[in-house]
């Protein structure tokens, strides 16, 4: 893992089981590691990984089942979903659409791109 920015790195760990859940590793009613097996993997202190579980508890991802252990919660891929796309927008694109201003890009040459990469990313799939 790399915790190289001054997000916190329970963060990063939200960040990550939201992923896993985004893209389908984990879905809905699946068991999730337990504290200490994440902590493990992700070679952190099991307080954090706590921590990450309690925010991503709070945060509707995840669910405990008392003496089993924490499950993914109905609903939880589209909620990380919509979350994702939310800090997306205020953080990463925010950024970039002043940057693109900054170097006089027109709307019309962003959507062309766009389309090309899209058109490339297709065929590299194939």
């Amino acid at each position: 893992m790399d915790f190289g920015t001054n997000k916190p790195i329970y963060l990063h760990i939200y960040d990550i089981v939201a992923e896993r859940i985004i893209s389908g590793l984990w879905h809905e009613g699946d068991r999730v590691p337990s504290v200490r097996e994440l902590a493990a993997e992700l070679q952190v202190n099991p307080n954090t990984v706590m921590r990450a579980y309690d925010a991503l508890q709070q945060g509707g991802l995840i669910a405990p089942t008392r003496g089993i252990g924490y499950f993914v919660a109905e609903g939880a891929a589209a909620r990380a979903l919509e979350e994702s796309r939310r800090e997306f927008v205020e953080n990463e694109l925010s950024q970039l659409f002043r940057r693109m201003d900054a170097l006089g890009f027109t709307p019309e040459e962003i959507t062309k791109l766009y389309s090309n990469y899209k058109t490339n990313s297709t065929n590299e799939n194939k």
